[in-house]
């Protein structure tokens, strides 16, 4: 019998070969095809996994992968997009956050609750999707209840029916009075729930979840909040009373359950900084280590067991994705377990002018979009010529060689110190058409770039 992936993971992606991932990838990554296909193949193998029967499946781990390569190369856009594509839970954390066992800080467990919030979060907004017209009904139900008092009752000489009949057309009248907006200036009075959270820590540097303790179980009547009698406009009654519907037609143990099976099934973590954890101190003393926290970071990768607020979560088939510039340090660097527990490695490129080009062009997302949708907002037509975007390419690969390579972020830097006088000025512009040339940009950039100390403070 073969086991399945959360129904959204599995019909969105199912059909996915690893080339149409790469290809899906490709609209908002430029370059990288090493990397693509490692992801790609990775999540084809869990498509694949899910097909088997349960006994074999469960024996099978996910490929974790390690990814190495410099700042600002694509690495986390590439994972957040993987995840993305699977509607999958997705958590990126740093590895350098984490501290060893016994010293204030985050614990090495909190990313597997983390990521089952998200999860839940993810559940519960597609149960809210299904749910969202017959709360809206509800809610106008119970708005016209409000609205209009209840059905007089019947004088003897009168027929109940026909006194219904009446009542019901008022009803209806009300509701598309309702619709058409005409009741909007109204307001109405309704009961709102207050939110109130007691002001107070358990310890210092912990939350509640981290100590395992839930107040909400043991002082039930302390969170509830109270409820006050509001006056409010109709459509913010109406808004109160919609989630108030939802709320009560989702059944949250059933989105905890079903958010702690996605997250075995289909969890992503992203591990970035994982080089800032490698290597070996040789002395002994108060500090953290950084081994340590590769020796707490195993477990989780490894698989076992972490208890969070939803219930026990098992990270056996939770896929990993470690990324590290190293530097300083190599992946050799990484304890053996750990290193062994990636046993797909990818190096990405650094990236260069060409890559730049296309970067600022090509992705949906496009920098040089972004900008000219901004500026449009200001009623501003904003155009770029072909050797503009060679020109801004080029001054980012010549800053990028003589200070710190940041890969395409540096992109971002430039095209804000290039738009600087237009965003600034943009709204009084009487000219609302404005094209960046060759000529343009050199005015805006030769001088910071040509000067190497300028140019390491502004870009």
């Amino acid at each position: 019998m073969p086991i399945y992936l959360p129904e959204t993971t599995q019909t969105s992606t199912d059909a996915l070969t690893p080339r149409q991932i790469v290809a899906e990838l490709d609209k908002f990554v430029i370059g990288q095809r090493a990397a693509k296909r490692a992801v790609a193949i990775a999540l084809r193998n869990r498509m694949r996994r899910q097909k088997l029967a349960p006994e074999l499946a469960e024996e099978i781990a996910p490929k974790n992968i390690l990814m190495i390569g410099p700042t600002g190369v694509g690495k986390t856009e590439i994972a957040r997009r993987l995840a993305r594509l699977a509607q999958s839970p997705f958590l990126k954390v740093e590895a350098s956050k984490f501290t060893e066992v016994g010293y204030v800080g985050r614990d090495v467990e909190s990313m597997v609750r983390d990521l089952v919030e998200l999860g839940v979060d993810m559940v519960r907004a597609e149960r809210l999707e299904e749910v969202r017209a017959k709360a809206a009904q509800s809610a106008e139900d119970r708005l016209l209840d409000i609205l209009l008092p209840p059905s007089r009752a019947a004088a003897p000489d009168e027929d109940p029916a026909a006194v219904r009949d009446q009542h019901s057309q008022t009803r209806e009248r009300f509701r598309e009075q309702l619709h058409a907006g005409r009741l909007d200036a109204r307001t109405v009075e309704i009961d709102v729930r207050e939110k109130s959270m007691p002001s107070f820590e358990i310890i210092a540097g912990s939350n509640v979840e981290e100590v395992d303790i839930n107040l909400k179980d043991m002082l039930p009547g302390l969170f509830q909040g109270k409820t006050k009698r509001r006056k409010v406009k109709v459509p913010e009654a109406l808004e109160y009373l919609k989630q108030e519907e939802e709320q009560k037609l989702i059944d949250m143990d059933s989105v905890s359950r079903a958010a702690v099976e996605r997250v075995e099934q289909a969890g992503i973590i992203f591990l970035d900084e994982i080089d800032k954890i490698a290597g070996r101190e040789g002395g002994h003393g108060p500090d953290v280590s950084r081994e340590g926290v590769q020796r707490d970071i195993l477990p989780i990768v490894e698989g076992t067991t972490v208890n969070t607020k939803h219930g026990m979560v098992r990270t056996d088939h939770i896929l990993f994705i470690a990324a590290g510039a190293f530097h300083v340090s190599k992946p050799s660097d990484l304890i053996p377990e750990l290193q062994g527990r990636f046993p797909i490695r990818v190096e990405l490129e650094a990236l260069g002018k060409d890559e730049f080009v296309r970067i600022l062009t090509e992705p949906r997302s496009a920098l040089i979009k972004q900008y000219m949708a901004l500026m449009e907002t200001e009623g501003i037509a904003l155009t770029f010529t072909p050797g503009a975007v060679e020109r801004i390419a080029d001054f980012a690969t010549r800053v990028n060689e003589r200070t710190e390579n940041i890969g395409a972020r540096r992109l971002h830097t430039v095209m804000e110190k290039l738009l600087d006088e237009i965003s600034f000025e943009g709204p009084d512009l009487e000219e609302k058409t404005v094209e960046i040339d060759d000529a343009y940009v050199t005015r805006m950039l030769a001088d910071i770039v040509k000067n190497e100390d300028l140019s390491r403070y502004i870009l």
